[in-house]
């Protein structure tokens, strides 16, 4: 079994990756091991995690990682929006298309780290756009069943779910808040990608779709 770590924002992130990714990884000789980036480190042990704070942080967590000898391989799992400013190539990164966006960060990433058996990958534009992978599917985890039509009407107006734009007030997350208040991010995202299914999620967002490819091949080194 290949031991793959992945370094994720945050609690929904670590289970997304437990109890869906390496569950299929699983079957394909992928052991994919989610570890939340760690924001502060004391000298008594204590960590506090969660978020992405500053660049510097997560570079010392992914070097960290790859000290483990163990593992074939480490990527990570982070939201391109509001990714922290001193990330490589924040101040160059082009604009309009996101898919270029996230490839150019990515590589920047890549690096920066410089190392051979790194390869990151961040999230368009935030886990939340899983949400609109299937609104029909989504809707049903929420008591407000009559939001199913505006679901839609924001989902269509994009060509994937990972298109959905990363404003302040646009972004993925800020529309879910807006239909279901009492959402919480812990608890539904993972629940509604469950029930949306991982070939739906791979059939409707394409960069998502390229990193778990890759994953898979790791199964064959």
């Amino acid at each position: 079994m290949n031991r793959v770590l992945v370094s994720v924002e945050g609690q929904t992130e670590e289970t997304f990756v437990r109890e869906i990714l390496t569950r299929h990884l699983w079957n394909l000789n992928v052991d994919l091991i989610p570890v939340v980036v760690s924001t502060k480190i004391f000298k008594q042990g204590k960590k506090f995690k969660g978020g992405l704070s500053t660049y510097v942080k997560v570079r010392n967590d992914v070097h960290r990682l790859l000290k483990d000898t163990s593992a074939c391989a480490v990527t990570t799992m982070y939201d391109l929006f509001k990714l922290p400013t001193d990330f490589p190539g924040y101040a160059t990164r082009p604009i309009g298309d996101c898919f270029v966006k996230a490839a150019y960060l990515e590589t920047e990433f890549q690096r920066d780290v410089s190392h051979s058996h790194f390869k990151p990958y961040l999230q368009l534009h935030e886990f939340e756009a899983l949400l609109f992978v299937n609104p029909e599917i989504t809707v049903k985890r929420f008591t407000e069943v009559n939001k199913l039509s505006e679901l839609l009407d924001i989902r269509n107006k994009f060509n994937s779910p990972e298109e959905i734009n990363d404003g302040e007030t646009t972004s993925p997350s800020k529309r879910i808040l807006r239909l279901f208040p009492y959402y919480e991010k812990p608890l539904y995202g993972v629940l509604v990608a469950i029930d949306v299914g991982l070939e739906n999620i791979r059939a409707e967002c394409a960069h998502f779709n390229a990193w778990l490819t890759w994953l898979e091949t790791l199964g064959r080194l």
